[in-house]
Parts: structure tokens; sequence; C-alpha cells
């Protein structure tokens, strides 16, 4: 299995962006495993460029730059899987929590959403990297009034004040597991059935995929092995999702 991450962490009070902030020092040269953490974002964001809300202290914002040059690059969307897990397994040590995971990477408890899961590829002078992005709703702060519906929060759920520097180390400890694993031989299988044993979306879940051009009904049947979700249709055809939305839909009597 490949060296686990040493993670060397650079610590700011506020930052527009831990993402693009992790990309500018790797474009400077940055090693992997560097791992920004921020106490705020002004600009925080997420999938498709949603606004991320990140208020002072109310989240655990932290972004890692790697550089996953002996991973195939058709296997490099299996990042944000592993890091799924990763986030998963740091919330059930520190906190006891037990959460699913939304494809692709969303972590949700109770169907709100806890963690947000962003990579973005950058090119740098010493190679392409991934920068992987994690935010983490400590309490109700992290996110605006109107999305308690939609979004829960570690205080929420727990009734108690968080510890986000246990959860860091916890997290990245995880990450670093996770990373190797998938790095090694059979560790993209690996991960697909770790991800697809902890999350209710793998198998039979009915979901609304909306694309954008269209929008489509079917029931989930499994990962493809880069990750992607296969959705069988209303109309019985296998679709092949790897990027999109994907909302629950609840029925009165599962069929």
């Amino acid at each position: 299995m490949k060296t686990p991450l040493r993670p060397v962490i650079l610590r700011f009070d506020s930052l527009p962006s831990t993402n693009t902030e992790a990309a500018r020092q790797a474009a400077a040269g940055a090693a992997e495993g560097l791992c920004v953490v921020a106490r705020e974002q002004t600009r925080g964001r997420g999938r498709r460029e949603r606004v991320w809300v990140s208020p002072a202290d109310a989240g655990l914002y932290l972004s890692i730059v790697l550089r996953p040059a002996a991973l195939a690059p058709e296997a490099w969307p299996l990042i944000t899987l592993a890091a799924a897990l990763a986030v998963r397994e740091a919330l059930a040590q520190t906190f006891g929590l037990e959460a699913d995971i939304k494809w692709p990477n969303d972590i949700i408890a109770g169907e709100r959403k806890l963690c947000g899961i962003l990579a973005e590829t950058v090119e740098t002078g010493t190679g392409r990297a991934v920068i992987l992005g994690i935010g983490v709703n400590l309490d109700d702060r992290a996110f605006p009034p109107e999305l308690k519906e939609t979004a829960a929060s570690v205080a929420s759920l727990t009734g108690r004040a968080p510890a986000a520097e246990t959860l860091l180390q916890s997290l990245l400890g995880a990450l670093s597991r996770r990373y190797a694993l998938l790095q090694s031989e059979n560790g993209a299988r690996e991960i697909i059935s770790d991800w697809s044993r902890h999350s209710s979306y793998a198998h039979g879940r009915r979901v609304r995929v909306s694309l954008p051009a269209e929008t489509f009904d079917g029931r989930t049947r499994g990962l493809e092995p880069d990750g992607a979700l296969r959705v069988e249709t209303d109309q019985g055809e296998i679709r092949i999702v790897r990027a999109g939305d994907i909302t629950s839909l609840r029925t009165s009597a599962e069929d």
C-alpha cells in the first residue's frame, strides 16, 4: 500500500476560499499533503459554483493538495468517494454520528446535508494536482435559517458543542488511509465496495436525476468502475450519470 499522507497544516483566520488558497499553493510547488484550514471563508463555493456559506468557527473548512500521479486519470473521480468515506468515518469516531453518503459525495444525516466535498484539478509546474475541499457544518450558524429543513450540523445532531480540532485530526487520518488504499492494487474496487456498503443511494434508491439538458426519474443500480452512478429509468434503460444533481424521491409505497 502507498505510504499514507503526512499532512502539513496551514491555518488562516479568514480566506476567500480554502480551495483557492490550496490551488495557489499547489501552483507555487506545494507538496502533496499540504492542508489549508480557515476559521471562515468569505467566498466559499460548492459544486457547480454554488455558494458555500462559511461563517467564522461555525464549520470545519479545509482543502488539501493531492498529487495522485500513481493513480490512473480515469480513477481520479474516486478520490471524492474515498473522501466521503473518510468524513463518514471521522464523524463516527469523533462524535458517534452515523451518517449516510448521497452520490457522489455529500454527507447527510436524516436526509439533511451535513458536509460537502469539492474536488478540483489544477495544472502546476510539477504536474496536475487535485485540490480536495471539505466543509463540515459544526453548528447551525453554518447555514442560513431558510436551509434548516435541508441542512444539518454536528451540534444539532449531537446536542453538544463539537470539537473541531479533534474532528480535523481524525479526518486527516482517515483520509490518509483511504487515499493510500485507493492507490493500492484493487484499491479502486475496495473503495467502490465500501462506498456502496455505506450509502443508501447505491442500490434501489428512487431518485430524480437533473442534468443540464434533461431530467429523468429512476432507481439506482450501483456504481461504474470510475464511480459514476447507474440509474435504471422508468422505461427500463440503464443510464450512466457522471455529473448531475440527484434528488431522493419519496413514494407512499416503495415498489
